[in-house]
């Protein structure tokens, strides 16, 4: 019965500073100062800054692709 405790894996007292190691891996000590939270979020200026950036990609893109169907017409011409 005394082997009884080792074998029904209680943990020995060897492997308990290996857990400990491992659990301090784990957890990575914060570094730098601690910040304090960022300010709330306006979600309606948000979006309306979304949708802005969104129109001009649109618009830049579509000025780009007319840019380079005039340069196609430009080069077949040419050839």
């Amino acid at each position: 019965m005394a082997s009884r405790g080792r074998r029904g894996g209680a943990p020995t007292r060897e492997d308990e500073p290996r857990r400990e190691e491992r659990a301090e891996q784990q957890t990575p000590a914060p570094q730098g100062p601690v910040l304090p939270p960022p300010p709330p979020v306006d979600y309606g200026v948000f979006m309306q800054g979304l949708v802005q950036a969104m129109q001009t990609q649109a618009h830049t893109q579509a000025a780009l692709q007319a840019q380079l169907e005039a340069q196609m017409v430009l080069m077949n011409g040419v050839l």
